[in-house]
Formats: structure tokens, C-alpha cells, sequence
């Protein structure tokens, strides 16, 4: 992580890792389908373990939960190491839901058939 994420106490801004996470999920529910268009409709609840600092490595682990018609859950867990330390420190997780939708932004089957 990097100094201009940072908070005026130092740490890294709860959005910035809020934005990874979306970023990791969305690239987990391309897998689905890497034709399909997938847009945020939900991030469940997110709650901070522990603080990310300058110089933590951050790094998102993602799974899909559920694969509906035209939506998509994702879980994503994050960790940190910290420099000098082989310790993998939990910081959050996320359920984050995507909906497929075509160019007009309709709703669409995730899978091609469905």
C-alpha cells in the first residue's frame, strides 16, 4: 500500500481497500462468463479487522458463493503481510453481488442458454 492511500491517522482508506475488493470480486464473476457485462448491485456488510498501513502487502483471495440467473456472489477475504513478518493478518471480508446486463443495462441470463 502506498502513502497517498492513506487516512489523517496513517492508515489506509477504508474505501481504497473497498475499491480492490470490488475490483477482485468483479474479475471472479468474469470468470462466470467473459462475455458478459457485470455490474456492482450490493457489498454486503464489511467490517475492518485490523488497520492496512504503508508498506503492508495486501492480498484479496475471491471464490464464487452462488451463480443465479442473472447474478452472481462473490466472497472475497483480504489479508496483509507485513514487512519483516510471515504472519498472514486477516482485515476483512466481503460478500459482493453482480448483476449481468447487456448494453442497455438490462438484466441478463449469466450464462449464454439459461
Amino acid at each position: 500500500m502506498m502513502p497517498r492511500d492513506t487516512n489523517a491517522a496513517g492508515t489506509i482508506f477504508g474505501g481504497v481497500i473497498l475499491s480492490y475488493v470490488d475490483q477482485a470480486a468483479a474479475v471472479e464473476a468474469h470468470r462466470q462468463n467473459p462475455r458478459r457485462k457485470f455490474v456492482t448491485v450490493a457489498m454486503k456488510e464489511v467490517v475492518f479487522k485490523q488497520p492496512v498501513r504503508v508498506g503492508d502487502l495486501l492480498t484479496l483471495y475471491t471464490r464464487t458463493d452462488r451463480i443465479g440467473t442473472t447474478s452472481v456472489s462473490i466472497h472475497v477475504d483480504v489479508e496483509v503481510y507485513r514487512p519483516g513478518s510471515q504472519e498472514k493478518i486477516p482485515v476483512t471480508e466481503a460478500d459482493v453481488v453482480f448483476v449481468a446486463v447487456d448494453d442497455q443495462g438490462r438484466p441478463v441470463p449469466v450464462r449464454e442458454g439459461a
